[in-house]
């Protein structure tokens, strides 16, 4: 198992983000919200899962703690994606979210994401058709 976030998982294509606001659905478990959506095989050059990350202006008027914020996300992600992982059938795209003025510590951002990634794997589950 890699827990690598290279350069080909990182969500970077503007149809791909503009697809996510459009026709996406959600999962969150406060303070983070995982949008995602089912990809075609075009945006994702081979890869099962890109992600993207966002901390809103509207909370951290400062980019220093912005980029605070994505950096504990990236590296929570990093840490925990195979639980994203393992029941992937289909690509998807990914954009994670901080959703909060409180500034929560790294262990709890870290629980909250393994949280985040098991409630959207029991709603994938839940939504796939049974064979």
């Amino acid at each position: 198992m890699s827990f690598s976030y290279p350069k080909n998982h990182k969500l970077k294509s503007k149809r791909s983000i503009d697809l996510l606001f459009t026709k996406s659905k959600s999962v969150s478990k406060y303070p983070l919200r995982l949008v995602y959506a089912v990809a075609n095989d075009q945006q994702m050059d081979g890869e099962m899962l890109k992600m993207g990350v966002s901390v809103s202006k509207k909370y951290f008027k400062y980019a220093v703690d912005r980029n605070y914020f994505k950096r504990i996300l990236r590296e929570t992600y990093r840490l925990n994606q195979h639980l994203l992982r393992e029941n992937l059938t289909e690509p998807y795209i990914f954009m994670f979210f901080y959703q909060t003025k409180d500034r929560l510590s790294y262990s709890e951002i870290e629980e909250k994401t393994i949280q985040l990634f098991e409630k959207w794997n029991a709603e994938i589950l839940k939504q796939s058709p049974k064979i």
